[in-house]
């Protein structure tokens, strides 16, 4: 067993590199407020980002199998919720609900 002193530094040390990798973004942060890069990317990145999830997620779908309508409607009700609503949190709940509702009863195996 460790002596308690080997313990209580430890924890110290774990303590304060975590509290230092949590800090250190925001003190990078501030000197990036500024730049027209990261304005840019603030804009561009969440579209570009959804539309990589939404790729990476269906791209080996096999589309002539029944059980593929699932996820694509899912999709279709989430687009069309974001569209009709503009609110992201209706739109991830309404097509996640739309997905398990349909795989698990209509197209259950």
């Amino acid at each position: 067993m460790p002596d308690i002193s080997y313990t209580i530094a430890a924890v110290l040390v774990a303590a304060a590199v975590t509290w230092a990798l949590r800090a250190l973004p925001f003190a990078a942060l501030g000197s990036l407020r500024e730049s027209g890069t990261i304005r840019y990317l603030s804009t561009r990145m969440p579209a570009g980002v959804m539309v990589i999830l939404v790729v990476y997620c269906l791209h080996d779908l096999p589309v002539t199998v029944a059980r593929a309508a699932a996820p694509l409607a899912a999709l279709a009700v989430t687009i069309g919720l974001h569209l009709w609503r503009r609110n992201a949190l209706l739109s991830i709940l309404g097509g996640t609900a739309t997905h398990v509702i349909l795989a698990s009863t209509v197209f259950a195996r």
